[in-house]
């Protein structure tokens, strides 16, 4: 194999990851690594289709103004996704404006966007967001043609198990097959099972490879998925001899109560564990169960000592996707976190190998490289004499 095959295999491989990446941003609601705009309100910064590398919270730090955040929105053009600009801050929470907007998302009837409502920050480098020219067009394309893709196959095979994540697993995987089927198809005069495979190594890519490679891209996928929708939640609050709204300020040995919504904007079912962080904080209740398009109220009580001060509060969101029984990913998250994780991957994957492999077979594709420079038109016009 050449070297321009093998930049080609990987420029193909890392394109297959970053669509990927954003399908399965959509699945769940919010931006996985990588997120788009669909709409000219961040212009020029960001035009439509433009794409931007997604930083989950946990690991932007503190969001400062001039920060491009994506925030779950509760009224702004109906609820639901939006990236703008950080222009401001109270209170309340953090003040939000398109940079081609005349006036701020709070001069309209959306509230403060508090900490918890922020998915992803946009990384920048020197103010600038890095932006990635027309990455939402390419992903809403292959996105419209996967999906509809499920929707047939599932409409003509009578299940629903093509639908999904675990379903756009096997897409995914049928189009990486598909790829290297048609070159070993317009590059080898013949197919055959090779049982020394040591002997004709050369120009072979063994099905097994193939397969284990995909196996890897949607195990990151997945892992990525739930680990960067999590993550902490901290904040400041002030033990007072006097009171104040809000749960900024609490008089001294007191505590109180917010509302902590819990919204599960993607198609796919998660299962969702609240651990306090620090001291002064209890939640009930401290999981939750959310169908696709679900949402959930949970109660943090927040807690000073009896002496002025201010103390940091906080707690961590943990996010499965729901493809276990409960029990089991109770069982498992009792034991470690990492283990709902490690063992939805190990489902999926083991599932995906399966089917891969019953379908396809686990011998070698001979590949014929005697002839690198004979173009992929020449060879479908060999083959159509």
């Amino acid at each position: 194999m050449g070297v321009r095959s093998i930049v080609g295999t990987l420029l193909g491989g890392a394109l297959l990851v970053v669509v990927a990446l954003l399908l399965v941003g959509q699945l769940m609601g919010q931006p996985v690594l990588l997120g788009y705009v669909s709409t000219g309100s961040m212009a020029p910064a960001l035009q439509p289709g433009d794409g931007f590398v997604a930083i989950p919270p946990a690991f932007a730090g503190p969001i400062e103004e001039g920060d491009v955040v994506t925030f779950e929105a509760r009224e702004l053009n109906g609820g639901g996704l939006t990236t703008h600009r950080v222009v401001g801050q109270t209170e309340e929470g953090f003040i939000t404006k398109g940079d081609a907007n005349p006036v701020t998302d709070q001069d309209g009837s959306e509230p403060p966007v508090s900490r918890s409502q922020v998915v992803a920050v946009a990384w920048q480098v020197g103010g600038d967001v890095v932006v990635v020219p027309n990455l939402g067009v390419l992903v809403t394309g292959v996105g419209d043609l996967i999906t509809g893709a499920q929707q047939q196959l599932a409409v003509a095979l009578g299940t629903r198990a093509l639908l999904g994540t675990q379903g756009l697993a096997y897409v995914l995987f049928a189009v990486g097959v598909a790829g290297y089927a048609l070159t070993a198809v317009l590059g080898a005069r013949s197919r055959e099972r090779v049982r020394g495979a040591v002997r004709r190594s050369t120009g072979m890519a063994n099905v097994w490879t193939i397969v284990l490679v995909l196996a890897l891209v949607l195990a990151l996928v997945l892992t990525a998925s739930m680990i960067f929708t999590g993550g902490e939640r901290t904040f400041e609050v002030v033990s007072s001899q006097s009171d104040a709204a809000g749960i900024r300020v609490i008089p001294v040995g007191g505590t109180e109560e917010l509302t902590y919504r819990i919204p599960n904007p993607g198609i796919t079912p998660v299962v969702v564990y609240l651990e306090p962080a620090s001291e002064g904080v209890s939640i009930e209740p401290q999981r939750v169960r959310l169908a696709g398009g679900e949402e959930a109220n949970v109660s943090v009580s927040i807690s000073v000592p009896d002496r002025t001060g201010v103390y940091d509060r906080g707690f961590v969101e943990h996010r499965y996707l729901a493809l276990l029984p409960a029990d089991v990913i109770d069982s498992l998250y009792a034991i470690h976190p990492w283990a709902p994780i490690l063992a939805i991957n190990a489902l999926v994957c083991g599932l995906f190998v399966l089917v891969a492999v019953a379908v396809v077979g686990s011998g070698v594709i001979r590949l014929d490289s005697r002839n690198p420079n004979v173009s992929t038109l020449d060879r479908i016009r060999r083959r159509l004499r």
